[in-house]
């Protein structure tokens, strides 16, 4: 069985500027911590996204553009993240902090389908989400961009949330 994240560099990942460090970056993550947000959220999280804030408890990492195979509201060829909730529920920008997942379904009627992970540059207007509409709350969600300016249209981004992380590219590879 292979490990997940073997041989990636998460020294180099993140990019732990001032507003990473205010939004995003959570203090260091428990066993208890995770058991209460998945048991708030109502689903079990990957455990590559588990190991991923194992490293750092969310923020923004230094790559933050996806290729995709479809066009976005964002760009026809990716999407592009702002940051990486982690699970710190006093961070803003956390699974069940201000900006949760509960927050983006309840008041901006995003669509139920899981748990909201990546906020994008548009201000709440696109969003990445670990979707569990295939596996069931258990089960190894795909991560889908959402677009609220299009009517709430999801489209596949990666396979799984390990996929998502690996594949993520600097700015100045797209024109």
């Amino acid at each position: 069985m292979t490990s997940i994240f073997q041989d990636f560099d998460f020294l180099s990942f993140w990019d732990n500027d001032d507003y990473s460090r205010e939004e995003y970056i959570g203090s260091d993550v428990t066993d208890e911590m995770i058991q209460e947000v998945e048991s708030e959220l109502g689903y079990k999280l990957p455990q590559s996204y588990i190991e991923c804030i194992k490293n750092q408890n969310g923020g923004t990492p230094k790559n933050t553009n996806y290729r995709t195979h479809e066009p976005t509201s964002w760009a026809e060829d990716h999407v592009a993240i702002a940051g990486i909730y982690g699970i710190d529920k006093n961070k803003p920008s956390s699974l069940c902090g201000e900006f949760s997942s509960k927050f983006w379904i309840e008041e901006w009627g995003y669509p139920d389908i899981g748990v909201y992970i990546c906020d994008c540059p548009s201000a709440g207007h696109d969003m990445i989400c670990l979707d569990y509409s295939n596996c069931g709350p258990n089960g190894e969600p795909e991560v889908v961009h959402i677009d609220q300016e299009s009517d709430y249209t999801k489209t596949f981004v990666a396979k799984d949330f390990e996929t998502f992380i690996r594949g993520l590219e600097p700015d100045e590879n797209f024109g």
